[in-house]
């Protein structure tokens, strides 16, 4: 072997397995790199879509709730036919709408009900043209249900009754997204004075 001196150094390059090994061992590194963040893209879509529905569907709960809290009458019955038929007494007290008067007038009013043709969860005011979707994909067709203390289904419109609501969702698998079912339930009673 030859020593040089520092003044003979002769400046070399890289060998042409030595630059086959540096550039599979790169590419690797930026492939792991674009893998990672598509991962995070797709888990950031899935996890925004969970919270989204979550979001609006607690924004609706609390609008419904405090609207059967302070309200002065509710009325469980079913839409047919574009009209709210309210269930009388000796009837079962569940249906697929919920009739809120606000005041004592009877002119105002705020209907929540489900249209089974398009599965929507609708909220219509008295005024025309007011229906809103609130809620989509809705898989159940009975909703609302008055009950008592204990959770009984009543048959009868007590004052004191307690206003169930049950909203089932389902999703059906999209790209590269899985199903998923949401249900939704709460009760509230109408505060008295």
């Amino acid at each position: 072997m030859k020593l040089l001196r520092p003044n003979q150094i002769r400046q070399t390059a890289f060998t042409l397995p030595e630059l086959l090994v540096a550039i599979t061992i790169f590419s690797f590194l930026v492939m792991g790199i674009v893998l990672a963040h598509l991962y995070g893209l797709s888990m950031f879509r899935i996890t925004e879509n969970t919270l989204t529905v979550t979001a609006s569907a607690r924004t609706a709960v609390g609008r419904m709730t405090d609207e059967i809290r302070t309200c002065n009458k509710a009325l469980i019955g079913n839409v047919k036919g574009g009209a709210f038929v309210a269930l009388l007494n000796g009837e079962v007290q569940q249906g697929n709408s919920l009739l809120i008067y606000p005041s004592a007038t009877s002119s105002n009013f705020i209907a929540y009900f489900v249209n089974p043709s398009d599965q929507t969860f609708r909220r219509s005011t008295s005024s025309p043209g007011s229906a809103v979707i609130v809620a989509e994909t809705v898989t159940n067709t009975i909703v609302f249900q008055a009950e008592n203390h204990l959770g009984q289904v009543l048959t009868n419109n007590a004052n004191n009754r307690v206003i169930h609501f049950n909203l089932e969702f389902f999703q059906a698998h999209r790209h590269r997204r899985v199903a998923e079912y949401y249900k939704l339930e709460s009760s509230v009673t109408r505060r008295t004075e």
